[in-house]
């Protein structure tokens, strides 16, 4: 039986992934470096999350305005995406996140 949330902590979290073509600039960096560091930001999230149990979290990732970038960055964004999943897929899955 899984242990109920913390009365102190929401349920539900959401999030608006932004900013990381700025934070690139920021450290000059390519703005992939930046999506890098959104995914890790991610990872993160997603961990702490689970550690305080709570049970929702939603990620509000790629725009339809995303799709106006230049067709290299949005590959490599899909690109990301896939290594992301590839690499955590298994330990999505273990813990039951969808």
């Amino acid at each position: 039986m899984t242990p109920a949330p913390s009365p102190s902590l929401p349920t539900h979290v959401a999030g608006i992934m932004d900013g990381n073509g700025r934070w690139a600039a920021r450290h000059a960096v390519p703005r992939i470096e930046g999506h890098r560091a959104g995914a890790e930001a991610v990872r993160r999230t997603v961990e702490c999350c689970a550690k305080h149990r709570i049970r929702h979290l939603t990620l509000y990732a790629f725009s339809t305005e995303n799709w106006r970038r230049p067709q290299p960055e949005v590959r490599q964004l899909m690109g990301l995406l896939r290594q992301f999943l590839d690499e955590r897929l298994e330990d999505l899955q273990r813990h039951g996140i969808r």
